[in-house]
């Protein structure tokens, strides 16, 4: 399965209103560089300014829930190394969580709890990011259970298969 382009287009268009807000006018964000596709991940990476920005990305090869609709629904690694943020995970549920819902992260026997905003997850800290990066190397499989503001239980299952080759293309494009 290869991700669909809308992805990459939504987060450099999110990325590029940000950095506008911050950036001096005279720096802007560069387009998304595809560096390949690796079975169910592919591997992106742009330049804001000076700064390099590497992500990995897939959408679920199962979706389950009792809804008639949702929006995008995608997991995410980034690298920043110039925010010294490197391996951060994030999880797009394609509709907005339960306020005070923790979102779990299951890979293989390792259960991850992460915290929400909106219709974003992400891993509490640093450790917790590095954890879920090398469960999903040695992983086969990601489960994601998620509840959505109106309380419909969703549980999204990824392939890994692809993922370390996709992690190690961003690992060179982006070090840090």
């Amino acid at each position: 399965m290869r991700l669909n382009l809308l992805i990459p287009i939504l987060f450099f268009a999110f990325t590029t209103a940000l950095a506008a807000t911050f950036v001096p006018s005279g720096a802007r964000a560069q387009g998304v560089e595809r560096l390949g596709d690796f079975a169910d991940w592919s591997a992106f990476k742009f330049t804001e300014g000076d700064s390099v920005t590497c992500f990995i990305a897939s959408e679920p090869t199962k979706a389950e829930g009792n809804y008639t609709a949702r929006g995008e629904i995608h997991a995410m690694v980034t690298r920043r190394p110039a925010e010294d943020r490197i391996d951060e995970v994030s999880i797009q549920a394609g509709y907005v969580y339960q306020e005070n819902a923790p979102v779990e992260i299951q890979v293989g026997a390792m259960k991850v709890k992460l915290f929400t905003q909106g219709e974003t997850a992400w891993a509490v800290d640093n450790p917790t990011d590095r954890k879920l990066v090398d469960a999903m190397i040695r992983g086969s499989t990601m489960v994601v259970r998620g509840v959505s503001s109106r309380g419909t239980q969703t549980t999204d299952t990824y392939s890994l298969s692809g993922f370390t080759k996709a992690y190690r293309a961003i690992e060179r494009a982006c070090a840090g």
